[in-house]
């Protein structure tokens, strides 16, 4: 597949005249055409491509049907893992879930933002079953940017799994939508690299119980500070995905990746972190360091991209140094431990 990127200022009709009907029109989120154009793929039921400040996300009409299904196909992704509805403000959130003051405080405090909150679902709000896998609950997110402003002007819900292959490294750029989905989708639309880097914090509200169903670009710590209380860990075995992110295989390269590595085998691509040297470092086929000065926001932005360019880069595997458990550090290993999981 061939990728064009458009100038500013191109319309439409310029458009498809400019990069043909076979291929993918990725366009520049600045210029004002984008959402008009964006608009109209999303009205016509298409998947459109969209940045996030967490990862990319292959966006479509969380009421419609037919959408949510074209998201399912592009993607190859199993029906029974259900999607995140992306919505413009609380107020939409509203119309579409139930909020306890709990879940309402947490809005408050982190939307917009890399919160997902899974709430009970209002059976009149117009999300389609599809998007929810059946379940009586819908996660829900306000995202910042860009994407909140594609979402107002649409209108409506945007179900937004990440814009990969079903159990693909998450991508975290425009080429990385492009190079992945190839022509199974389109329109990309090009905001910059993603600052997160992660995907969002998946958080269960029950009342006034919390439980964490993925970590991600909020930490823990942080929510608890704002609900005042503890956030239970989702434990493995309880019944059923009831949120993205929890297959155990997922995030995956083509290379095997070997965690809390403290040397380095001939041929492996290395990914380090901080300033700590690892053992046989100059045997690496290719190395880059997620965060030289130990920053974890720093390193979970550079993550997903990283890891992609590492896959490219090595036959004999992957080794990724020790990262510690704390804040943004447990999205980067829940992370890292899927993508390293024998593959289903």
């Amino acid at each position: 597949m061939q990728v064009t990127l458009h100038p500013p200022g191109s319309t439409a009709r310029g458009l498809r005249q400019f990069v043909g009907d076979d291929m993918a029109r990725i366009l520049q989120v600045q210029d004002p055409e984008t959402i008009r154009v964006a608009v109209e793929a999303l009205r016509r039921g298409e998947p459109v491509a969209m940045p996030t400040e967490t990862v990319y996300g292959l966006a479509a009409d969380a009421t419609h049907p037919a959408a949510i299904t074209a998201i399912y196909e592009a993607k190859g992704r199993p029906r029974f893992n259900p999607l995140i509805a992306h919505v413009s403000d609380i107020e939409m959130a509203r119309a579409h879930a139930l909020f306890s003051p709990l879940a309402e405080r947490l809005a408050q405090a982190f939307w917009p933002g890399p919160l997902t909150l899974v709430l009970p679902l209002k059976t009149e709000g117009g999300i389609h079953e599809l998007a929810t896998a059946g379940l009586a609950t819908v996660g829900l997110r306000v995202p910042q940017g860009f994407a909140r402003t594609l979402i107002s002007a649409f209108g409506r819900p945007l179900a937004a799994p990440s814009a990969n292959r079903s159990g693909r490294i998450s991508p975290t750029s425009a080429v990385h939508v492009a190079e992945d989905l190839k022509d199974r989708i389109d329109l990309v639309l090009d905001g910059g690299p993603c600052k997160v880097g992660v995907e969002s914090t998946i958080i269960a509200v029950d009342g006034d119980k919390l439980t964490l169903l993925r970590p991600g670009g909020v930490p823990v710590e942080a929510i608890e500070e704002a609900a005042h209380g503890k956030v239970r860990r989702y434990e493995s075995g309880e019944t059923g995905i009831i949120a993205p992110g929890m297959m155990r295989s997922h995030y995956a390269p083509e290379a095997k990746l070997r965690l809390n590595a403290v040397d380095v085998r001939p041929g492996e691509a290395l990914l380090q972190f901080g300033a700590e040297p690892l053992s046989g470092e100059e045997q690496a086929s290719w190395a880059r360091n997620l965060s030289p000065a130990g920053d974890l926001r720093e390193a979970a932005s550079n993550l997903f991209s990283f890891l992609k360019q590492a896959d490219g880069n090595t036959k004999a595997g992957i080794a990724v140094a020790p990262i510690p458990m704390e804040g943004l550090g447990e999205a980067i290993n829940d992370r890292l431990s899927r993508a390293a999981a024998p593959r289903d």
